[in-house]
């Protein structure tokens, strides 16, 4: 019960990495506030949580959402814990073609968002004495080819947003940490091209099998991975860790593929080949 008698926020609470660590952080005591832009979902959580999760509608485009988010939860009782989560794919076009306002659009909800998020919490966390604060970035933030460009450049700032906001807010006894998820199984990557309904699960099922050969963890990585991060990051646990970053990826991000899958040959291997 490491957050007994907190209260926290997470946006984009109503689906994916966002539900599932609100429920994380509810089974370990919190009482937990969810913004959505998903009003049925949300609603629908918060009336089968026994009063432990509360719902508000929240756009993180709109600046006017998040802070009003951030006034409910305090004046419910104040914020202890802070998560960053909602997003989207964002635009999908190369950088050579991207219009102006769909990059504008990917970099409000992606960074602006969260940089909102940490400038409404942080004066009222620190009026309670401090606080933890979460938020997601991506492995597209650590290299190419994982994501589009628009989404990992947003990604990429939510980390370096991260390691100064952890500097600016260290004197509060505000620590902030950031979650980089990989290959995990949510709707984002269906929503992405538009796929829904039916035919959104038997896509997600496809995808949950290619994911379980896309790193050395040879399994589909799933919310409950990226919420037990989370949840470390959050509590006292981690009263020590400020201003970093955990990569919740099954090891994607260990280096090419030879390294890891002995069915694909490296350079040095090939080479062997024509001693013999």
């Amino acid at each position: 019960m490491r957050f007994a008698g907190k209260r926290a926020v997470v946006t984009g609470g109503a689906s994916g990495i966002g539900h599932a660590t609100a429920q994380r952080l509810v089974r370990e005591g919190a009482e937990v506030l969810i913004g959505d832009i998903d009003e049925a979902a949300g609603r629908e959580i918060a009336e089968t949580s026994n009063g432990r999760i509360r719902f508000q509608p929240c756009n993180v485009c709109d600046a006017s959402d998040i802070e009003a988010l951030i006034v409910a939860a305090d004046a419910a009782g104040g914020i202890d814990v802070l998560f960053n989560n909602a997003g989207a794919g964002g635009a999908r076009a190369p950088i050579d073609q991207i219009a102006p306002d769909e990059w504008d659009f990917t970099q409000n909800l992606l960074l602006r968002s969260v940089a909102l998020g940490i400038r409404y919490a942080a004066p009222l966390m620190a009026a309670r004495g401090g606080g933890a604060i979460v938020n997601t970035a991506s492995i597209a933030a650590l290299q190419t080819g994982a994501a589009p460009t628009a989404y990992s450049v947003a990604k990429a700032g939510v980390l370096h947003l991260t390691h100064l906001a952890a500097a600016d807010l260290a004197r509060h006894k505000i620590r902030v940490n950031a979650i980089c998820p990989g290959f995990i199984t949510t709707n984002i990557f269906t929503s992405a091209v538009g796929i829904d309904g039916a035919t959104r699960d038997q896509a997600n099922q496809v995808i949950g099998g290619i994911a379980a050969t896309a790193q050395p963890i040879q399994r589909a990585g799933s919310p409950d991975d990226i919420a037990a991060a989370v949840a470390y990051l959050a509590s006292d646990d981690a009263a020590f860790v400020t201003g970093t970053h955990i990569v919740v990826d099954g090891g994607m991000t260990l280096g090419p593929r030879h390294s890891w899958d002995p069915a694909v040959p490296s350079l040095f291997a090939m080479l062997e080949a024509y001693k013999k």
